[in-house]
């Protein structure tokens, strides 16, 4: 007597499939949504990134609109007031961003962050060709301050120590004793804009992540996979 495999489905195994796969794709199809809407986002900002250069009176007026747009200003900087973004690495060096109040001709004050420096770089003394004493201009990309990841993840800042682990522009600018401060952003700067090799500048990088599409190919290979299971489980055997 011959036995032989056939494929006979019981209800509930092949409701629950079903159901299963219909939330697998569903969710593969969202992801894909998704990675559409990424694209245009990362245009968009590769659009603003590559724009010519604003005043900061336009970026002041709109200041979504000229979200990581290049903005020159000019002013005298603060470096007696430096502020430092910890736990920054280059090429896996430990470090520190340097945060250096800009006092513009009206009198205003305005945050940038000028760039990378080694943790025993820290001292401004110890990189004073980098800090120029005289009026300067220069480029940098506005950004906004604040903690843009989940609340309970927030990390904590010491004003106290003067380290921060993000930008809180109202407390940074309280702690540097400004008058005056421009609080509904800062400016990154642009890279190679002074004499010093440090602060390495450029290095607030303006990225948006895009795994959308891995997202969607493990969603609809987890759906494959649960039909695959579904068929060789229902096979029986016939004689």
């Amino acid at each position: 007597m011959t036995t032989r495999r056939v494929f006979r489905p019981r209800p509930l195994p092949s409701l629950l499939t079903a159901l299963m796969v219909a939330v697998l794709a569903g969710l593969g199809v969202w992801q894909l949504d998704r990675l559409a809407w990424k694209q245009d986002l990362i245009a968009q900002l590769e659009a603003r990134t590559q724009a010519p250069p604003i005043g900061l009176s336009e970026a002041l007026q709109e200041p979504e609109a000229a979200q990581f747009r290049r903005v020159r200003v000019t002013g005298r900087w603060l470096h007696a007031r430096e502020l430092y973004r910890v736990a920054r690495t280059y090429r896996g060096q430990p470090g520190l961003h340097v945060v250096t109040p800009l006092r513009l001709s009206d009198g205003r004050s305005l945050l940038v962050d000028r760039g990378w420096v080694p943790l025993d770089l820290r001292d401004p003394a110890r990189r004073s060709e980098g800090s120029p004493q005289g009026p300067v201009t220069l480029l940098g990309h506005l950004r906004f301050g604040g903690w843009d990841g989940r609340d309970f993840l927030r990390p904590e800042n010491d004003p106290a120590a003067n380290e921060w682990l993000y930008m809180d522009l109202e407390a940074m600018t309280a702690t540097a004793g400004l008058e005056a401060p421009i609080t509904a952003f800062y400016l990154a700067a642009a890279a190679d804009q002074h004499a010093g090799r440090y602060p390495l500048g450029g290095r607030t990088e303006a990225t948006l992540p895009n795994n959308h599409l891995q997202y969607a190919i493990t969603w609809f290979t987890l759906a494959l996979a649960a039909v695959v299971v579904f068929v060789l489980s229902q096979r029986r055997r016939v004689d």
